[in-house]
């Protein structure tokens, strides 16, 4: 399966720049696979395809402000460095820019605070070494921006509309972004219905977001990201698998750990670890019985993942069938809700 076959084209006036008020105002296009049935609507009315006893399993990472920018010690020149993945106290695995002029070795300066050191080059990713005077995390937020994507040329007034409102665990950069689509308001209306939450955790890096460049799919390697599951998690979980009651993912980040660790009849096994789970058409899901997702990228892992889940072709003709509707597209876009 080539990766080509996984491109569509968006007119770019699509690619949503800014996020809609309130954050469930957003479009919601319903999909039944049983039925071959599309329904649009609104995400506030996510509720009417709902019934008790299903299960949300939702994301609750948080995205830090984990762009920086600074320069090169012996030069001044621009520096911008992205946070991805933490390994200790002082190391993290990063994205540079301009990666070819920041070679091992070279000491990047953001402020009197904050400075760091390129240690090492792998794979498209480099490991940089900080050093600071204070807390990190207090120095990261009076200096990153939110890391928000290339395609977004706006900029964002408000940091707080780049997570979810349930999210509690900071280590993200990029955010869940089918999450984004929930309020309180409705998130209570939902459990008031007899909907069910369950938090997992995958903290989003490079294996989200990192462009697929090999031809063939099979040869693209995702980059892990770390997940945790816990005991009361995977216990609302297995009791829906038990009951026959539908568990539903709320984003492609908690697939991604829903099927990395569960077994075949769907029961899931609570734990942490990092996961590089790719998910393409020919993959059988165990624990997702059903996704709600934005629209994504043409050629991303992401698009093959909900391809897994619906069929390649279906998925191109109901995106073609979103685009002609004026559906946004991507991150603060609208969503989909596959049943």
């Amino acid at each position: 399966m080539k990766t080509s076959d996984f491109y569509y084209d968006l007119p770019q006036e699509l690619i949503a720049q800014t996020p809609v008020e309130p954050r469930d105002s957003s479009r919601l296009f319903v999909y039944d696979r049983k039925q071959d049935k599309v329904t649009h609507t609104i995400f506030r009315n996510l509720g009417e395809f709902l019934k008790a006893g299903d299960v949300l399993v939702v994301n609750n990472t948080k995205v830090i402000p984990a762009r920086l920018i600074g320069q090169k010690a012996n030069t001044g020149a621009h520096a911008e460095v992205l946070l991805l993945k933490r390994i200790n106290l002082t190391d993290w695995e990063v994205l540079l820019r301009p990666a070819k002029r920041l070679k091992t070795g070279t000491e990047i300066i953001f402020s009197d605070k904050l400075k760091c050191q390129v240690i090492s080059a792998g794979e498209g990713v480099w490991t940089v070494r900080f050093s600071f005077d204070g807390v990190f995390e207090e120095i990261l937020d009076e200096l990153g921006q939110m890391p928000l994507p290339p395609y977004i040329k706006q900029k964002l007034a408000d940091k707080s509309r780049y997570n979810t409102v349930y999210a509690k665990i900071e280590g993200s950069a990029a955010a869940p972004t089918a999450g984004l689509h929930f309020t309180p308001e409705l998130i209570q209306s939902l459990k008031d219905k007899g909907v069910i939450f369950a938090e997992v955790l995958l903290n989003v890096g490079l294996g989200t977001f990192l462009p697929v460049k090999a031809d063939n799919i099979e040869e693209h390697h995702m980059h892990s990201e770390y997940y945790e599951v816990d005991q009361p998690t995977a216990d609302i979980i297995n009791r829906a698998k038990a009951e026959g009651r539908r568990v539903i993912a709320v984003g492609t980040t908690s697939v991604r750990v829903l099927e990395s660790c569960s077994d075949e009849k769907g029961f899931v096994k609570s734990g942490h670890g990092d996961t590089d789970i790719f998910i393409y058409p020919g993959y059988k899901f165990k624990a997702v019985d059903a996704l709600i997702t934005n629209f994504h990228l043409p050629e991303s892992t992401l698009i093959m993942l909900v391809s897994a889940l619906v069929g390649r072709e279906k998925i191109l003709d109901l995106y073609r069938q979103a685009i002609e509707l004026k559906y946004r597209f991507f991150s603060f876009g609208d969503a989909m809700f596959i049943i």
